[in-house]
């Protein structure tokens, strides 16, 4: 019996199906139709908006990757490029050699100004700073990448102000070192005058010289005996002094005395309308003062409306010093109402002398007395100045004072007031003239008694002023 052979037709036939199947797959991809003209194109451009709008939705953490890194790089630079004065963002930047260190122009500036004579960051020698442009080239890159390091725009002016950008400047050479302090002397003993000394630059000597304690101690003169004989303290420099030198001056308010020799122009009583006002150089001065505003019982209206006609007419703290010393001569008393105040009692830490004749003339004075003097008097100068008036009841009433006439009020006389007129006014700048006018008396009467009730009974009538008085001359 024939075996039966095995049957390849399962296998082949599946083999047949596989082969098929590729052959199929092959002939219906070579079959397949191109896309219409329409959409050629269509997957490049779609593809390519896919990829942006993938970079678009990449986490916040990597897109923000690089920005740590910018600031890091903006804030190490700024730290390296911070001025050695101002320790803020160097401005106008200069190089001080041979260091090599750098600064704003105008930090150095100041620097030299108020005594500098080496590098203000290593004390080194120095000779010359120059402007820097590398410097200025990386500072300009910092602030187009970040603009909000830039300094503020005041500072900026006020830097340029003071230098000009693109100057070099020399530092000046250092001062002659100290002399060496004397170990020998002593603190409680009084040290020569400049005129005790023999063969002294003065050409004058003491007729009683005060001994020195490093050259003889037992005859020294101890501080606690008081003043030697023929000598007193300035009261400037505070160093002793000889009265009868011929340098020496006193002031005849404070009964103070002056060397002459200290300090130049300030340990000195000069004549009365010579002298200077201590402290109170120009207008800045007199706007910082606290007691020039106390003058006028802190009616700031009033103060601002002098300093403006201060301002316009260019007058300084000097001129006004002056007008009141000139009208306080001019008084019958002279300076005696002052000196029984005691105005000028304490002024100085030295000991004064005594006024042995209370009615001598006053020639001299120094510079302490001069400021009091013209703060006693600025107020009334500036009623003056303003054409007599008296002081207002309501004048720390600043809404008040803006709209009537502040400390310039007028008072009745007889059957006139005075009133501000604005055909009166002079030019702008100058002080308004006070007119005596009838026509409002009875009005004025009858207003007198409600203005009495609400006010105290005040003998002070206020009465509009001229807008120049309250805007400003």
């Amino acid at each position: 019996m024939e075996e039966p052979q095995p049957s390849h037709s399962g296998t082949s036939d599946s083999m047949m199906g596989l082969s098929m199947s590729r052959s199929g797959s092959t002939s219906s991809s070579a079959l397949k139709r191109g896309p219409p003209s329409s959409f050629e194109g269509l997957e490049d451009e779609t593809s390519k908006k896919r990829f942006k709008e993938d970079l678009g939705n990449e986490p916040d953490c990597e897109k923000s990757a690089a920005k740590p890194g910018h600031e890091a790089l903006a804030e190490d630079l700024a730290q390296e490029l911070q001025c050695g004065c101002c320790t803020e963002l160097v401005y106008r930047p200069v190089v001080v050699s041979p260091c090599q260190h750098f600064f704003c122009g105008s930090c150095c500036v100041l620097w030299i100004r108020n005594g500098g004579t080496n590098c203000p960051a290593c004390r080194g020698v120095s000779t010359i700073v120059t402007p820097s442009r590398p410097l200025q080239s990386i500072v300009d890159i910092l602030l187009r990448a970040d603009p909000s390091r830039e300094r503020a725009e005041r500072e900026r002016i006020q830097a340029d102000e003071v230098y000009k950008a693109g100057c070099s400047m020399r530092i000046p050479t250092p001062r002659e070192a100290s002399p060496e302090p004397n170990l020998n002397q002593n603190a409680d003993y009084v040290r020569p005058c400049p005129h005790c000394t023999p063969d002294n630059a003065f050409g004058w000597r003491c007729p009683q010289p005060v001994t020195d304690y490093g050259v003889d101690p037992e005859r020294a003169w101890h501080l606690d005996d008081g003043n030697p004989p023929g000598h007193a303290f300035c009261g400037n420099c505070e160093n002793l002094l000889a009265l009868r030198a011929p340098s020496t001056t006193k002031c005849d308010l404070c009964q103070v005395s002056f060397c002459g020799v200290g300090v130049p122009g300030r340990c000195l009583a000069a004549p009365l309308l010579s002298q200077h006002p201590h402290n109170m150089s120009d207008l800045g001065d007199l706007i910082q003062s606290s007691e020039v505003y106390g003058c006028f019982d802190h009616n700031t209206v009033e103060v601002d409306i002098m300093l403006d006609y201060l301002t316009a007419q260019e007058l300084s703290p000097r001129h006004i010093y002056r007008e009141v010393a000139s009208h306080i001569l001019s008084q019958p008393n002279g300076f005696r109402p002052l000196i029984e105040l005691d105005l000028f009692v304490d002024i100085h830490s030295v000991t004064a002398g005594i006024d042995e004749n209370p009615d001598a003339p006053r020639n001299r004075i120094c510079r302490q007395c001069a400021t009091e003097v013209m703060l006693w008097g600025i107020k009334d100068w500036w009623i003056r100045e303003r054409q007599k008036g008296t002081s207002c009841s309501r004048q720390k009433d600043l809404a008040h004072a803006r709209e009537y006439n502040h400390i310039i009020a007028p008072r009745f006389s007889g059957d006139s007031i005075l009133s501000t007129d604005a055909s009166m006014t002079g030019t702008q700048g100058s002080p308004p003239v006070f007119a005596a006018t009838t026509a409002d008396v009875d009005a004025a009467r009858q207003l007198e008694p409600e203005m009495g009730e609400s006010q105290g009974n005040t003998a002070v009538t206020d009465l509009p002023t001229n807008s120049l008085l309250t805007d400003g001359l």
